[in-house]
């Protein structure tokens, strides 16, 4: 049996006792999220320093845009891995979603219509992961590998397999929706910031929250302490399904266009960002606040190669580098703790 206790549950109530004796700086020097947003920081500073283009109006538009994407649909791959899962399929979710929008549109149907349609299509993913995860008790990474093949296959079936970019009479809203702004701000970091407040908000406060955690942590404890442990698998692969799905309708409006290469690749990035903020593999940790730094962080990286003029081909070692690092120092910190 595991006996880890889900942080989430344990961290708060250590974190009142450690600020009540003024370890404010301890607390914090322990926290992986806090270290990281330091990482992040500082590499944006050397970047501005070093550069003459990385703090231009223009290239943290992009920047914050670009990592807005993989930054919400990291928000429900961390509840999916502080659960003690993993999601392989986010990326054909996001594809799927794409192009049921875009196939919907061009067909003539508005966007109030087709966006709800083609996220409804991802959580059909999510509800099968789920499913076969957590009644049938299937592993979650061969359910969540089949179903990653399974969903851009329907996406290549549905499109034929062909290029959409003619949206019909809405195609300047579905335009607006993924390539606008509000007040200077891509509109999909607005949207990241909204959802990353519920998710904290849900992860910190509510009940489902801590049975998130609580499963992730230790599951037959949870179980035998009352905590429907299959409603909250199947309810973690849905929030999982309906980032992706959501990020899927909001990238088909920044791109103009949606092909069926659309996430391809893009499930190592989301789970480096949320594991980079601070979720574990094993479960019962993560913030929402870990994963939107974690995908700022990888996109930053990705940003820094380019205006340095290093090929990007070196990024996926970086992020790479980064995982393992984490994952060292959390194992690291649980040694000390158990000795």
């Amino acid at each position: 049996m595991n006996d880890r206790q889900p942080q989430d549950a344990t961290g708060l109530h250590q974190a009142i006792g450690q600020r009540q004796h003024g370890s404010w700086g301890a607390w914090l020097a322990s926290r992986q999220t806090f270290w990281i947003f330091l990482a992040a920081i500082l590499g944006c500073a050397v970047l501005s320093l070093s550069t003459d283009t990385f703090a231009t109006e223009q290239n943290l538009f992009n920047v914050t845009r670009n990592f807005a994407f993989v930054g919400i649909v990291a928000l429900g791959m961390t509840a999916v891995i502080a659960s003690g899962g993993i999601d392989l399929s986010v990326g054909s979710s996001l594809v799927l979603a794409g192009i049921v929008v875009g196939g919907l549109m061009e067909a003539g149907q508005p966007l109030i219509v087709a966006a709800p349609v083609a996220i409804g299509a991802a959580l059909c993913i999510g509800l099968v992961n789920g499913v076969l995860i957590a009644i049938v008790g299937m592993p979650p990474f061969v359910v969540t590998l089949g179903t990653l093949a399974i969903g851009r296959s329907l996406a290549m079936v549905l499109s034929n397999n062909k290029m959409i970019y003619q949206f019909g009479p809405d195609q300047d809203l579905l335009l607006a929706l993924g390539g606008g702004a509000l007040l200077g701000v891509a509109n999909p970091v607005v949207i990241l910031a909204v959802l990353a407040l519920v998710a904290g908000f849900l992860f910190r406060w509510t009940r489902w929250g801590r049975h998130v955690f609580a499963v992730g942590g230790n599951e037959d404890a949870a179980r035998m302490t009352g905590v429907p442990v299959r409603r909250v698998k199947v309810s973690v692969y849905l929030v999982s399904a309906f980032a992706a799905g959501l990020t899927g309708v909001l990238e088909v409006g920044w791109l103009g266009g949606v092909t069926t290469n659309l996430g391809q690749g893009m499930e190592l990035t989301v789970i480096a960002a949320a594991v980079i903020g601070g979720a574990n593999l094993a479960g019962g940790s993560g913030t929402a606040f870990g994963a939107v730094i974690g995908a700022a962080l990888i996109e930053v990286i990705r940003n820094s190669l380019i205006l340095l003029g290093i090929s990007t081909f070196w990024q996926g070692s970086f992020v790479g580098t980064f995982i393992l690092v984490a994952v060292a120092i959390e194992r690291l910190r649980r040694a000390r703790r158990s000795d």
